[in-house]
């Protein structure tokens, strides 16, 4: 099915899954969405509201994909408040992806950062050995731990919850547990999505230890396409440049980690 990525493709909410009080996944039909590398990503057009990037999550259905949201903002909440029988428009699938290396692999998501690391694990072989911390601030906002043990069935892992207050898993940050990992245990790579400050410590941690490290790296995104500018980090855009990039390139930015751009372009201390 041939379809330019640049015009919106209209799609309807088939169904709707709570995943926690605050997180829903709208899944939908669409062919080329299904498919996609893991790492790419849409621009999610919201009737009457506004476009947002999304990365794509895996389904247990052929030929759907899905969007994975928390209600925050005025976009997200309006995308997480959609009905089965709703439309979004939707533009894509941009962005580079994860490149996936042989033997013992370590994914370390945050909140909604694990909706390409499940992709990821989509396109794992038997033969890798899998690692994934599930980063939340409460047991109840935990999700995707059943999802990503059934998906990795095949293969030798481990599905560590880490939780800030302790209430379930792991008691702290999820950072501490990578730290904690690379003191006990050796890795091929390191792959990381979620808040920007765990995938700096992230980063920073794999690069000082000599692991191959990849991020998905979120940022303000209005056009998606290398225009408007505005997901810039340093001389990079996200968009275009990403969202993947390599740690040891991250690690020379001085605003990785460090600052974002409001909707204006103004530069903030994260």
């Amino acid at each position: 099915m041939l379809r330019d990525p640049n015009i919106h493709h209209m799609c309807t909410i088939e169904k709707i899954i709570d995943e926690t009080p605050t997180v829903r996944t709208l899944i939908f039909s669409d062919e080329i969405l299904s498919n996609v590398l893991p790492g790419q990503f849409a621009m999610v057009w919201i009737p009457g509201v506004n476009e947002i990037p999304m990365s794509v999550m895996v389904t247990q259905e052929k030929g759907k994909a899905a969007f994975t949201v928390r209600k925050r903002g005025e976009s997200s909440t309006a995308m997480y408040n959609l009905k089965v029988g709703d439309y979004i428009g939707i533009r894509g699938p941009y962005g580079n992806h994860f490149d996936i290396k042989d033997g013992k692999l370590l994914l370390v998501g945050g909140g909604t950062g694990l909706v390409p690391l499940l992709r990821l694990i989509t396109f794992c072989k038997p033969f890798h050995n899998v690692t994934l911390l599930i980063g939340s601030q409460t047991k109840e906002e935990v999700f995707f731990e059943d999802l990503a043990n059934k998906l990795l069935e095949k293969n030798e892992h481990r599905v560590i919850p880490v939780t800030e207050d302790g209430t379930y898993g792991k008691k702290g940050f999820v950072t501490d547990v990578v730290e904690e990992l690379l003191d006990e245990s050796s890795f091929d790579a390191i792959y990381t999505c979620g808040p920007e400050i765990m995938m700096y410590k992230t980063v920073n941690l794999a690069v000082s230890n000599q692991i191959t490290v990849q991020a998905s790296v979120e940022r303000m995104m209005k056009c998606g396409v290398g225009i408007c500018g505005s997901c810039c980090i340093n001389e990079d855009l996200a968009c275009r440049d990403g969202t993947i990039f390599e740690g040891n390139h991250l690690i020379q930015s001085d605003e990785f980690g460090q600052f974002h751009r409001t909707k204006s372009g103004k530069l903030e201390k994260i």
